[in-house]
């Protein structure tokens, strides 16, 4: 699988497990994010995905995708990390 493609995969995900969060009561840590969701919680995050697509189209158009392979990394690892994040929160909510 492509750079790109596992790019566009984890981006879903953090929009999806950020979505379940907000579900359960979760904030948002991003102060860039929280500034963006004056729009509202599901806005501000898709507005952060949109920010971060034209940022990869960027990196492509300057020929620097080694800076896309390093976002992968940090966002595979915000994921896992988000991830256990709602797996604990319902024995908390309780």
């Amino acid at each position: 699988m492509g750079i790109l493609q596992i790019f566009i995969y984890l981006q879903m995900l953090d929009l999806l497990r950020t979505l379940i969060g907000f579900k359960l009561g979760a904030g948002e840590a991003s102060p860039f994010i929280r500034m963006l969701m004056h729009a509202g919680p599901t806005g501000g995050v898709v507005a952060s995905k949109c920010i971060a697509a034209a940022l990869a189209g960027l990196c492509l158009y300057l020929r620097r995708p080694h800076l896309i392979r390093w976002s992968n990394y940090w966002y595979g690892g915000l994921v896992v990390w988000n991830l256990m994040i709602v797996l604990v929160a319902p024995a908390h909510l309780g």
